[in-house]
């Protein structure tokens, strides 16, 4: 029962996933159809809606977000020749989550 009271306390914001989404799904796309403007399509579109749920949080949240996915994605081409493409995707990926999540938590605690 303490996962259940730890899962009610935590609240992710949507534009969590969508970072996920937009990073995995943007190089999945682009990697299997063989079109890599549909991979851009996808970082695209997720890119979007996530940067709608920053607005609120004001322009220097939204743009080190911005930058943040951005710079993810931009990282992780030279990152793939040490690692290899999926984990560099995946090690971005992973940083990009974490550190919305986290600017996230700290720009909601000080608006209150």
């Amino acid at each position: 029962m303490l996962v259940g009271r730890i899962l009610e306390r935590v609240k992710i914001d949507v534009s969590v996933p969508l970072v996920a989404a937009g990073l995995i799904g943007g190089f999945a796309a682009a990697r299997y159809s063989g079109i890599r403007p549909l991979g851009g399509a996808v970082l695209a579109a997720a890119g979007v809606g996530a940067g709608r749920s920053w607005l609120h949080r004001g322009a220097a949240v939204t743009g080190a977000l911005s930058a943040t996915y951005l710079g993810a994605f931009g990282i992780s081409h030279p990152l793939a020749k040490k690692l290899g493409a999926w984990p560099s995707v995946l090690v971005v990926t992973g940083a990009a989550t974490g550190v919305t999540a986290v600017a996230l938590t700290l720009a909601d605690r000080s608006a209150q």
